[in-house]
């Protein structure tokens, strides 16, 4: 009897041992599984972001954008029969409106050929303007879309025995080519209208070729940064000329040095419908071609960094620069002959500064200095305007600029100081935009050159960030 009580007691500790290994096998796959889809969203989804609060003031009105924090530039005098200016009055405004959530894809591969993608959205569409007075706010933030496109890529393709190329293909919303070097400032302009900002849909080659040296190619298109026109700025000119925008540029880079040079080449169609003699509607073939070639400098050695950019714009306004273009001829079968705005825009930006005090591995601290300095030179249209309404002047009939036609020059000086703890950052910035009005009728190569004054606006704007 013990003898069979044994066996039994051995059986069932068996068969309790083979149950509980088989039970323990789904539950070992499931935790593996879970670590596995752990390590590969760690491994490919890089996710990004901040919280950004600007604390600004202006000494005067100001043309400007996204809750008047994007600062283009101070509004000209306006005199009232008393003689005072009634632009001459200073504002204070507290916004979160970049606050910034993105995603990173990479590392994934098929073949010779590397994947990745990115997708960048921040709060900023909503807020609107109440009444004459632009810097009365109202609304709540909504989501925009900043970036959204694919990355392919093919590596180490052999040119000869020693050197290797690369290609890097990108398709949808990101940086335009020229303005994709933007200059230190913590303005949420980033140094614009002195150098070129916008993001568009492109698509976009980089050809690495050896160690030194890149090419650039994209066909460029227009959405929220658009040419201007008869009908204010939109992407309707570029849809109906049916062209995508054009760049083309060269990069060399070497030790801490990088040279950059393109041209952007646009065409657009201002016009698609017109009238004939009597008045009644025609399709016409207005057409405007422009060419901007740019240079971008930069050089950065420990610490010390020091860029520059310059670009000499024909009709740049959809790249947010002080530019536009005009109506240069009449034809006779109703369509326009155009002329564009040239526009001299450069900038300078220089920072210095490392670490500061007792440094703590979790918690590095940086203090840096920034100086930004900038300058626009408005230099005219290429041919002569005609007076379109017969009313003997140059106004919006016959010049489309988007802000001040009787800007003639301006320039922007803005140290900065900026202190980094871990992903905290405070920003104390100081920036000084002057511009060079005019007074009477524009010439006929749109430019104000009579009863010449300046107009100066000072900023002081903070700034808090963290990133995650």
């Amino acid at each position: 009897m013990k003898r069979v009580l044994s066996i039994i007691i051995l059986f069932s500790m068996l068969c309790t041992h083979v149950i509980a290994q088989e039970v323990s096998k789904p539950q070992d796959a499931k935790l593996e599984k879970k670590e596995a889809v752990k390590s590969h969203l760690k491994q490919h989804f890089k996710p990004y972001g901040f919280i950004r609060n600007y604390f600004a003031f202006d000494s005067r009105e100001s043309i400007s954008g996204t809750g008047d924090l994007y600062n283009y530039q101070p509004k000209d005098e306006k005199l009232n029969a008393y003689g005072d200016d009634l632009n001459a009055i200073s504002t204070f405004r507290f916004l979160s409106l970049t606050t910034r959530v993105g995603l990173n894809i990479v590392d994934y591969k098929w073949r010779s050929t590397e994947f990745g993608a990115k997708i960048e959205a921040d709060f900023y569409a909503g807020i609107n303007s109440v009444g004459a007075q632009t810097h009365k706010l109202s609304g709540t933030a909504q989501f925009r879309l900043r970036q959204a496109y694919l990355t392919m890529a093919w590596d180490s393709l052999r040119m000869n025995d020693k050197d290797f190329a690369r290609v890097d293909l990108l398709i949808g919303q990101a940086w335009h080519p020229v303005a994709a070097d933007l200059s230190d400032a913590i303005a949420l302009n980033s140094g614009a209208p002195f150098g070129p900002f916008s993001r568009t849909p492109q698509v976009k080659m980089d050809a690495r070729l050896g160690q030194y040296v890149t090419l650039t190619g994209a066909a460029i298109w227009q959405m929220q940064y658009n040419s201007t026109g008869p009908e204010g700025q939109s992407a309707e000119y570029i849809a109906y000329s049916k062209t995508p925008e054009a760049y083309l540029g060269l990069s060399v880079h070497t030790k801490g040095f990088l040279m950059r040079a393109g041209a952007d080449v646009l065409s657009i169609k201002p016009r698609h419908i017109g009238k004939d003699a009597s008045g009644t509607d025609i399709l016409v073939k207005d057409r405007i071609t422009t060419v901007s070639p740019y240079l971008y400098l930069q050089y950065k050695q420990g610490d010390f960094s020091i860029k520059a950019k310059t670009i000499f714009a024909q009709a740049g306004e959809h790249m947010n620069l002080n530019s536009g273009y005009g109506i240069c001829g009449v034809n006779s079968d109703g369509s326009f002959e155009y002329t564009p705005m040239q526009n001299s825009s450069s900038w300078l930006s220089i920072v210095y500064g490392g670490k500061v005090g007792q440094q703590e591995d979790k918690h590095p601290q940086k203090l840096q200095g920034i100086l930004f300095a900038g300058y626009v030179r408005n230099l005219g249209t290429v041919q002569p305007l005609v007076d379109m309404n017969g009313d003997g002047k140059i106004g919006k009939e016959e010049l489309f600029m988007p802000r001040a036609l009787n800007m003639n020059q301006m320039y922007r000086i803005t140290p900065t100081l900026l202190y980094t703890v871990g992903k905290f950052q405070l920003g104390c910035e100081y920036e000084i935009t002057s511009v060079q009005y005019g007074k009477g009728d524009l010439g006929t190569n749109g430019l104000a050159d009579s009863g010449l004054h300046w107009v100066t606006n000072h900023r002081v704007q903070l700034m808090t960030k963290y990133n995650f």
